[in-house]
């Protein structure tokens, strides 16, 4: 068996006292490696510089989602405590969620401001479906997004092992979030300050594109081939004028791994809106983005191995263990690297 194709290929070891838990003040003071392909060369600097390293020629894509209060807590009518977290709408007011401990179809959860849950279906997956309803009225995702702005908590991913804040309102949600949908931050777009995205568009073209984050970035790979793994899906959406520069020569800087798939899926597809489930990793590589900017990810997760396709499985560890040696912080709030 090609080892590519082995879970286990992807995993390291990663002390926890580098798993960041909060974000750096100010956001762009984070550290940045940068890999240079081409020469095979690591330079160390901190993200402030990161428009030093961008090719001179080359377009910038950011994700402008926006990351919603997906995890609200409440009861069940017999009392017992429940949590849910909100990963993203279905059809007809329908909802795909995840609720922490047992339900059956028709258990109905209560929430503040009159919100109320009732199951109705239960997924293979650990996943559930609900609708939502207020006052006996079903809620569409609008609706829905207006309560739990006042009842909701953002959701934090698991290994931030702490309760959210009021802060992580602000700090785990990119400058550009402006649609609503995401459970998880496009995290690569969290170092950038006002005025260093303010100099990024004076010296690059830059286009925006939607890929609502779902819970299942964070889902482990836990099949012994990652062929096997069952690849989540992502609503997204890419806006008329960001076409032509697709279809171009035009060199393109992904910023994120929710923009490299976005875009990947485009270049495969042709489609501009839908569900995104393309899985890339050494054997599945990418055709139409040039350079990624991204965070450092969990052992064995789909995104480890989306950087493994842009350099290889060998090359990602190797930088994965350069970077722990000098201690970078690793995760949603933490460091980056460029890959050019």
């Amino acid at each position: 068996m090609n080892l590519d194709f082995l879970t286990t290929s992807y995993d390291y070891e990663l002390p926890k006292e580098l798993i960041a838990s909060h974000p750096l003040h100010p956001a762009d003071s984070a550290k940045l490696l940068v890999y240079d392909r081409k020469n095979d060369t690591i330079t160390h600097t901190t993200f402030s510089n990161l428009l030093e390293f961008i090719p001179k020629d080359c377009s910038v894509f950011l994700n402008d989602t926006k990351v919603i209060k997906a995890r609200i807590f409440g009861f069940k009518a017999s009392g017992g405590a429940v949590g849910l977290l909100i990963n993203k709408p279905l059809y007809d007011n329908h909802f795909l969620v995840m609720i922490r401990g047992k339900v059956n179809i028709g258990t109905k959860l209560f929430f503040e401001n009159d919100l109320m849950a009732t199951v109705i279906g239960l997924n293979n997956d650990g996943s559930r479906i609900v609708i939502f309803e207020k006052n006996e009225k079903v809620l569409n995702f609008e609706n829905l997004i207006k309560i739990l702005e006042s009842i909701g908590h953002m959701p934090l991913p698991p290994y931030i092992q702490r309760d959210d804040t009021k802060e992580d309102e602000i700090e785990y949600q990119s400058l550009f979030a402006d649609k609503a949908g995401a459970v998880a931050a496009p995290t690569a777009s969290l170092h950038f300050t006002p005025e260093l995205l303010e100099l990024l568009k004076q010296k690059h073209d830059t286009y925006m594109l939607t890929l609502h984050v779902g819970a299942g970035t964070f889902k482990p790979v836990d099949c012994d081939e990652i062929l096997s793994h069952p690849m989540h899906s992502e609503q997204f959406h890419i806006p008329n004028n960001a076409i032509p520069i697709l279809k171009s020569n035009q060199p393109i800087l992904a910023v994120g791994t929710t923009v490299t798939r976005t875009i990947e899926y485009f270049s495969r597809t042709g489609q501009t809106s839908g569900e995104c489930d393309l899985f890339l990793h050494p054997g599945n590589k990418p055709q139409r983005v040039d350079y990624l900017l991204t965070n450092f990810h969990l052992p064995k997760s789909t995104l480890i191995m989306l950087v493994a396709s842009f350099i290889g499985r060998e090359k990602t560890l190797e930088i994965y263990k350069e970077a722990i040696l000098q201690n970078y912080r690793f995760f949603s709030y933490g460091d980056t690297i460029l890959i050019l």
